[in-house]
């Protein structure tokens, strides 16, 4: 898509800032508000009142007049995916927005080359390369990783191919197939039965087979979450911190005979519900940042089939793994990457950010920083897709 002609008509002194009404929204339009850009939300009917009540701009109502609320504008819609419709797209461009795009972009639309093709607003990120993230496409994450050489887990091809090492199967649910239905394994005989039973039960589609297989790393789990600027070419650091998933969570809040009584009436489930930030050594941050660093460069030579825009990652992304201690040392193994903002505003608590900026942002904030730079320094097209 021709980036140039995104910004055909735009007024660069108004820019508004768009999101869909849900994962990051309230970090994005928090960050733009503060540093003085409009925001409209895209909401989905039926969830709204996050976007269009409570967090809503309006006056404070204790006796002054001051402003409170980081949303100006909501755009109410049956379908996230309504936001390709063309009255909307007009109503977005008529507000001059860049819109920050994530995760919902690809799981609530049934055909995501509509966005790459049909979604005439400027995208402040890499359009091209959310979908990278879906390991059953043909050039996915892990092809990526390894062209990087940053350290994955053991890929196993088949079921047949497993060696008593315990592996993890990243099925998704049935009933929503962008959440997670992991389920453990050891061999193909406990692959089978623990596959068939929950699909059985309704908990993991059929494509369950097609789930890729992978070792389970025990170490530390650390989302690195980077942030990446096209404007000085350097890769920032803005928090870490590590997911909280139901029900595992309240697994791991019980004894190990009350897990072993808990298993028997509850499957284990690892569904993202939230975030909790954490640090890590700073002996570690070095490894981090080389490993970010050949992330970026990698991104930037891909090909014109995966990346049309030639311009590779773009703003914020994040390599989601754990840390791991093998013959008195620590590596980093990656097992997850979000080529976008990740929904994790509480990284924000972790002080990696302040060190280089002297206060604490969030990764919403640095979004919003970029675009004003950009702006100010008639650099727009280098930022968006």
């Amino acid at each position: 898509m021709d980036t140039t002609k995104l910004l055909d008509g735009y007024d660069l002194s108004n820019i508004s800032v768009g999101v869909l009404g849900g994962h990051s929204a309230l970090d994005v339009c928090s960050g733009a508000k503060k540093h003085g850009l409009k925001t409209v939300c895209i909401a989905r009917e039926g969830r709204e009142k996050t976007y269009s009540q409570y967090y809503r701009v309006r006056e404070s109502g204790v006796g002054s007049r001051e402003m409170v609320g980081c949303i100006d504008e909501v755009i109410v819609k049956p379908k996230f995916s309504d936001v390709l419709e063309e009255e909307v797209q007009h109503k977005l461009r008529s507000m001059n927005t860049i819109f920050v795009h994530n995760r919902y972009f690809w799981v609530y639309f049934d055909d995501f080359s509509k966005v790459e093709n049909d979604f005439h607003v400027p995208i402040f990120g890499s359009r091209a390369l959310i979908k990278i993230e879906e390991r059953d496409q043909q050039f996915n994450q892990y092809h990526l990783l390894e062209f990087a050489g940053i350290r994955i887990p053991r890929i196993f091809a088949t079921p047949d191919d497993l060696d008593g090492r315990l592996c993890i199967v990243k099925a998704s649910e049935a009933a929503r197939g962008y959440e997670r239905a992991f389920f453990l394994a050891t061999d193909k005989k406990s692959w089978e039965h623990e596959g068939a039973r929950l699909e059985k039960e309704g908990l993991v589609g059929p494509d369950w087979r097609d789930a890729t297989i992978e070792e389970f790393v025990l170490g530390a789990p650390v989302n690195f979450n980077f942030f990446y600027s096209p404007l000085t070419g350097e890769l920032e650091l803005l928090g870490t911190d590590m997911r909280r998933q139901t029900n595992l969570d309240g697994f791991l809040r019980l004894t190990a005979d009350q897990q072993a009584i808990a298993l028997k009436h509850v499957d284990l489930k690892m569904i993202e519900t939230g975030h909790v930030s954490c640090t890590v050594k700073e002996s570690i941050l070095e490894k981090a940042f080389t490993m970010g660093e050949k992330f970026v460069a990698e991104t930037q030579k891909l090909s014109p089939i995966v990346d049309p825009s030639g311009k590779g990652i773009i703003g914020p992304f994040a390599l989601q793994g754990a840390v791991v201690a093998e013959e008195g040392k620590e590596d980093i193994v990656i097992f997850d990457v979000s080529f976008r903002i990740p929904g994790s505003p509480g990284s924000k608590a972790t002080p990696y950010s302040g060190y280089l900026h002297g206060e604490n942002i969030s990764v919403g904030e640095r979004v919003a920083m970029e675009i004003k730079s950009a702006i100010e320094s008639g650099r727009v097209e280098e930022i968006i897709t």
